[in-house]
């Protein structure tokens, strides 16, 4: 009979996990913004617009930081979040924007920056690992100077990878429990990339794909969405899916299955120092 695993058995963390009403609404609405942002073109016709969103992506940003600040506060004032779990939160964030560069920023799809947002996302829960991945990125390209048009989309995209991380079923544990975040980080891999293109897809023309004619791939305002969406869909396979989308995913498997266990152990026990325990007055 092989031995149980007794490093994972740690107890949950109280802090960080408790998602209340304005904690969602404000996840739903950031989500909802995100979504919106990312998408409108296929929607709306995207006419005259300044090429991946160079006018807009500002605004997106600015749009953002707010509903971010309200998302904190929202924790902090429903027990989700006390000043330990947002130390937490700062230095699981640097050490990410620190990693990140160091073992590659998405180079040739080598992506650092998932396996600890989902392990952390995990531990720590939905809203915790929502604001993880929005930070993490935020500082990754202030340390790189990557910011640009693409960041606030790369932001969103992150945070929901770090929700998801919080979302999965808590009671799987030990090595199942390390195989479904390795599910999760190569899904994770590929929406990434497929949303990352969706940024910049309906502002590029003539696509040269070989064995595809020029311009069959490209956005076409006003087409039904169908059409576009199957457009933009080909686009991804053929672009990114078997290259940059699938080396993010080697890379965030292989990370998680390598450091997941000692990572979830130590994560856990930091856990425990963020705890809120309920009392009554005698």
């Amino acid at each position: 009979m092989p031995r149980a695993d007794y490093r994972l058995d740690i107890p949950e963390p109280v802090v960080g996990v408790r998602l209340g009403p304005r904690t969602w609404l404000l996840i739903v609405l950031s989500s909802a913004f995100g979504l919106f942002a990312l998408g409108w073109p296929l929607v709306l016709p995207a006419v005259d617009v300044a090429p991946e969103h160079a006018q807009d992506a500002p605004l997106v940003l600015a749009g953002m930081l707010p509903l971010i600040l309200l998302l904190v506060v929202a924790q902090v004032t429903e027990g989700g979040l006390d000043s330990k779990a947002l130390a937490m939160l700062g230095v699981l964030s640097a050490i990410n924007a620190v990693i990140r560069p160091a073992l590659g920023a998405g180079t040739a799809g080598v992506e650092s920056v998932f396996f600890l947002l989902i392990l952390a996302g995990r531990v720590f829960g939905p809203g915790f690992g929502f604001l993880l991945g929005y930070t993490s990125l935020f500082a990754s390209a202030l340390l790189t100077a990557g910011v640009g048009p693409w960041l606030p989309f790369q932001m969103m995209c992150a945070g929901w990878v770090g929700l998801a991380a919080g979302l999965l079923p808590r009671r799987v544990r030990g090595r199942a429990e390390v195989w479904m975040l390795v599910a999760l980080g190569v899904v994770s891999a590929y929406a990434f990339g497929a949303l990352m293109n969706l940024w910049f897809w309906p502002f590029v023309t003539g696509v040269d794909v070989p064995g595809v004619a020029a311009g069959s791939l490209d956005y076409v305002p006003g087409a039904p969405l169908p059409d576009n969406l199957r457009s933009f869909l080909w686009f991804t396979l053929v672009t990114s899916t078997g290259s940059w989308d699938t080396g993010r995913a080697i890379t965030t498997a292989v990370a998680i299955l390598v450091l997941g266990r000692p990572l979830l152990t130590v994560l856990r026990r930091a856990s425990t120092m963020s705890r809120v325990r309920a009392t009554t007055n005698a």
